[in-house]
């Protein structure tokens, strides 16, 4: 009687998985790596404080940071920082766990903004802007504190295009995601690495690393959230026409001035202008001839 052999499935898809993650990481480094180059995100000497939610997008990015950490033509440190808002269920233990199998340096910060958020906000309105204000002050103060030059958050190219449309659509304004900004009190340096990156990619590293994955029970719950209408926006664009997100997220590093319409960021009055005194927006608003073509009737 012959006996069966074991299947040997398994291995090959180990090792298909782990080329193609390695494959992945190798895209991920090179997109990170230029995106810190192109503007300037980490210097010689920077103590880097990488923001950890606990979900793929962070996961993924303290990931390709330590991985280019060791090869970077610039010494840098890297400190995993986890707010933990005291929201009803959110098991403590995976991040440090998962960061001490890693060996990095990290905190975990505890400050119940979970029932402030709750308190504060009526029910049925939306819970993200007071949420990540309570979140990004404890987050700030604590890079103070400690003395860290760069706060990195997980924000990735898909994240930068739906901010864009985010203030197109409901606050009338052309802004979005900078890859890297100064905070409003001018004490912080934030970056995002992950700027050239999209997030299909992400899921699919953070599936293939196993990432631990925490969900968010608060605002990621929410359906009526204006990100997540124009997610869906952009999804269905992608589907009709791929490709069509990069070529948005290509033209938000185009931005041409006298192509709009802002007369703070280009002078449309010298433009063409024979030269003169030009009358002011309260002359033409008023209705008011020119002082120089004044004319009256007898």
């Amino acid at each position: 009687m012959s006996i069966p052999l074991p299947l040997a499935e398994p291995a090959p898809r180990a090792r298909r998985a782990a080329h193609e993650a390695n494959r992945l990481a190798k895209r991920l480094r090179h997109q990170v790596g230029r995106a810190i180059a192109d503007f300037g995100m980490i210097e010689d000497g920077d103590r880097v404080m990488v923001c950890l939610s606990g979900g793929k997008d962070s996961y993924t990015l303290l990931d390709i940071l330590l991985q280019l950490q060791r090869k970077a033509p610039v010494r840098f440190s890297i400190t995993a920082v986890n707010l933990d808002q005291k929201q009803p269920g959110f098991p403590g233990h995976v991040l440090p766990d998962y960061l001490r199998t890693l060996g990095v340096d990290f905190h975990i910060l505890e400050q119940d903004t979970y029932s402030v958020v709750k308190r504060v906000v009526p029910e049925g309105k939306t819970l993200c802007s007071l949420c990540s204000r309570l979140r990004r002050g404890a987050l700030y103060s604590f890079a103070a504190e400690h003395g860290y030059t760069k706060i990195a958050l997980g924000h990735h190219r898909d994240d930068m295009v739906a901010t864009f449309f985010l203030n197109l659509f409901f606050h009338a304004k052309l802004s979005g995601m900078p890859p890297k900004l100064l905070s409003d009190d001018g004490r912080h340096v934030v970056i995002r690495p992950l700027a050239y990156v999209r997030e299909d990619d992400i899921a699919r590293y953070a599936e293939l690393r196993r990432f631990p994955i925490i969900p968010c029970n608060l605002c990621g719950s929410q359906e009526n959230l204006q990100r997540k209408q124009v997610k869906r926006m952009l999804e269905a664009w992608e589907q009709e026409h791929p490709g069509r997100i990069e070529t948005i997220a290509r033209a938000l590093g185009d931005v041409r001035p006298s192509q709009l319409a802002d007369p703070k960021l280009f002078d449309f009055l010298a433009l063409g202008a024979r030269g003169g005194a030009l009358p002011d927006a309260h002359a033409w608003l008023a209705g008011e001839p020119h002082a120089a073509t004044d004319e009256t009737d007898d």
